[in-house]
């Protein structure tokens, strides 16, 4: 089978087609390489150095013909979202509308999108299902809302199937500490390097910390459920972690021995998520296999790798 990912050079998407191409799928990326990164590629997977808002975009599925496209391409950062939501939408949007107009154009089967646990803001109980409200607090999460009313529609007009994957908070190696990473790449790196992590807040806040292995796995699992048409799956552990936990989970992984710093809160910082992956269990039949302390060792052997060939150990 063939299958193009999108943002295939970034930190998902490259564990997503190191998966795919060790499953045996053909395997293209299209990337601009504005957060991924060259050495993220997988060398048996063909690659198109590529914006999702460009014209040429055409001949690449012209050239491929895939009849999977697994879309992660994004403006991936909140806080950017908040500063230039144009920009925001233009990538996150009409960047999306080009690529379904190239998959009604060359008759792709079905679209398996990368969307957010941002779309439902805070939360109105725990843990968050898909029938949750959808109350996004930023343009990000306005946008990949969006895009999922974009793949109904597309559905119902063009019969083009889709799977929307919600994610949860994602770490894991390939993460950048130095873009718009999470908390488990900025204690994991800090740490490393010396410097004091610091917890925003009491630390008493939650969230879902799912392993990036898994949420690739999770990506195969839409592709391969001949079963499901179309539907919206969170991709989670449905496990709350404090980030006091994790911090002291994060020093017993890296053998750091700083004390616990708080700083004041961050404004609109949401207090506790946990999404629910009943249906993602049930339905692409998808189980996360990775735990927490496992995945921190895991990305902590990789960070370790990084700091070292920087100099820094």
């Amino acid at each position: 089978m063939r299958v193009l990912v999108t943002g295939g050079a970034g930190f998902i998407g490259s564990h997503i087609v190191d998966k795919l191409v060790q499953e045996g799928y053909e395997t293209a990326v299209v990337d601009d390489l504005s957060s991924g990164k060259r050495e993220n590629l997988n060398p048996q997977a063909r690659f198109y150095h590529l914006d999702i808002r460009d014209s040429h975009l055409e001949e690449v599925f012209r050239a491929e013909s895939p009849e999977f496209v697994i879309h992660q391409a994004a403006q991936p950062s909140v806080p950017v979202s908040l500063k230039d939501p144009i920009e925001d939408a233009r990538v996150n949007v009409l960047g999306t509308l080009n690529l379904l107009e190239c998959c009604r154009s060359q008759g792709v089967k079905k679209v398996v999108y990368a969307s957010s646990a941002a779309v439902y803001g805070h939360p109105t109980g725990l843990p968050v299902t898909e029938e949750s409200p959808i109350q996004p607090l930023s343009p990000y999460g306005i946008s990949k809302h969006t895009v999922e009313s974009y793949l109904h529609v597309y559905r119902l007009t063009y019969g083009i199937e889709y799977v929307v994957l919600r994610y949860a908070n994602v770490y894991g190696p390939r993460q950048d500490a130095c873009g718009e990473a999470g908390v488990v790449c900025i204690f994991v790196d800090q740490m490393l390097r010396g410097e004091q992590a610091v917890i925003y807040g009491d630390g008493l806040q939650t969230r879902d910390f799912v392993y990036v292995a898994d949420v690739a796995s999770a990506n195969l699992c839409a592709i391969r459920a001949e079963s499901v048409k179309s539907g919206i799956f969170n991709i989670s552990t449905n496990t709350q972690t404090t980030i006091n936990q994790l911090f002291g989970q994060v020093q017993k992984a890296t053998g750091d021995s700083s004390p616990m710093v708080h700083l004041p809160e961050r404004p609109g910082d949401i207090r506790f998520s946990c999404l629910d992956n009943t249906r993602a269990k049930k339905v692409l039949e998808w189980y996360p296999e990775i735990s927490l302390e496992q995945g921190l060792v895991k990305t902590v052997e990789f960070f370790k790798q990084k700091v070292h060939n920087e100099g820094h150990l």
